[in-house]
C-alpha cells in the first residue's frame, strides 16, 4: 500500500470516542473499531493484516516508537502522545494506551491500544519535543544511531525538567 504524503490539515475527533485497534506480535492490525476507520480513512479490510505503522506520521521520532516496544516487551502499559498519518494525508493527534495482551497461561499475545481526543497543550508541548528529537535523528548515520541520539536528548530533556517518562506523559 502506497503511502501518502502528509497533507498538513489536522483531523480531530469527538472527545467521546475512542479509536481502538489490536495487533500480533509483529505488530499486524487483527482489529479495528469504526472510529479508527472513520478517522483514520481505512476501511476496516484495508487496515487487517496491515501493520500498525500504517498509519505513522513521519514527524514521529523513532525514539518515541523505541520507548513504547521496550515498555510493551518489559510487560508494561504505555501512555504516549501520537500523530498519525491518515489515509488521504490528513494527520490527527492522539493520547494513546497502549498494553499487551495476554492469553491464560500470561503469555503476551498481542496488544491493544486505545487512543483518546489529547489536551491542545499537551499537544503543543510534544510537537516542540517531537520537532526536536526528530531533528537529532535525521543528523545521525544510522536508525539505530539515530533512536539512540534521540533517546539520549529525550531523557536529558526529562532529566531537565525533573520528572520520569509517566509523569511527564500523564502531566502536560
Amino acid at each position: 500500500m502506497a503511502r501518502p504524503e502528509p497533507t498538513g490539515i489536522e483531523r480531530t475527533f469527538n472527545e467521546s470516542d475512542l479509536i481502538v485497534s489490536k495487533t500480533d506480535l509483529n505488530g499486524r492490525i487483527t482489529y479495528v473499531n469504526r472510529t479508527f476507520c472513520e478517522v483514520s480513512g481505512y476501511s476496516e479490510a484495508e487496515a487487517l493484516g496491515q501493520p500498525h505503522s500504517l498509519i505513522r506520521h513521519p514527524a514521529m521520532p523513532r525514539a518515541a516508537f523505541a520507548l513504547m516496544w521496550d515498555t510493551l516487551r518489559a510487560g508494561k502499559e504505555f501512555f504516549g502522545y501520537v500523530v498519525n498519518l491518515c489515509k488521504n494525508g490528513d494527520h490527527y493527534w492522539v493520547l494513546a494506551h497502549v498494553t499487551p495482551s495476554f492469553d491464560s497461561q500470561g503469555e503476551v499475545i498481542g496488544y491493544h491500544s486505545t487512543r483518546r481526543v489529547p489536551d491542545r497543550h499537551a499537544v503543543v508541548l510534544i510537537e516542540a519535543i517531537y520537532a526536536d528529537l526528530l531533528a537529532k535523528e535525521q543528523g545521525a548515520e544510522s536508525k539505530a544511531a539515530a533512536v539512540d541520539a534521540s533517546l539520549e536528548l529525550f531523557h536529558a530533556t526529562l532529566a531537565q525538567k525533573g520528572v520520569a517518562y509517566d509523569e511527564f506523559v500523564l502531566t502536560i
